[in-house]
């Protein structure tokens, strides 16, 4: 595996949080009914960071959560028989909000399915939307996103590595070749 391309450094994903930060405010005609859930492991801090971001804007901080989807995917079975769970981190009602959901990549939409499906499962939201910092596409399920950081088409050869400060001691996006 090599490096292909750096496609965003720490400006740039501080760029697209802004941006997808005014997009959610605007698109909700503010925050008041909206819940932020990042899915682990990297939409945890890219939620919190738009969460800081929206609080900074509007002076109203965001209830922010996380969500393990390791029960919910659907190909479990093929990936190991004893998965690691980690705990999901909900500690507000959803009924009738707004849930933004937050994850690094969108691949084949998978993820973000399993990541419905386990908010489904603690309340029935008015509504989710999707925030993703790449949309690379190849999507296997009818799943689009409503707040985009970045699109980068890769071919199916190639992986998205998204880095936080938080996850990884560093801050970075590139397109690595495999």
């Amino acid at each position: 595996m090599r490096e292909k391309a750096s496609i965003m450094d720490e400006k740039g994903i501080a760029r697209a949080i802004t941006r997808i930060s005014h997009e959610i405010i605007e698109k909700n005609k503010g925050v008041e009914d909206v819940v932020i859930i990042g899915i682990k492991t990297r939409g945890v801090p890219l939620a919190n960071r738009i969460s800081n971001k929206i609080d900074e804007i509007e002076g109203i901080q965001v209830k922010t959560g996380e969500v393990d989807i390791t029960l919910y995917r659907d190909d479990l079975s093929k990936e190991e028989l004893d998965p690691v769970v980690r705990s999901s981190n909900i500690e507000f009602d959803i009924n009738d909000k707004v849930v933004i959901l937050v994850d690094d990549v969108l691949f084949t939409g998978r993820t973000v399915r399993a990541a419905m499906d386990a908010v489904m499962d603690v309340g029935r939201p008015k509504s989710i939307q999707l925030a993703v910092l790449v949309d690379r596409g190849h999507r296997e399920l009818p799943i689009r996103p409503d707040y985009v950081g970045k699109n980068v088409p890769t071919s199916k050869n190639e992986i998205i590595s998204v880095k936080f400060l938080e996850t990884d001691s560093e801050e970075n996006v590139s397109i690595i070749e495999i």
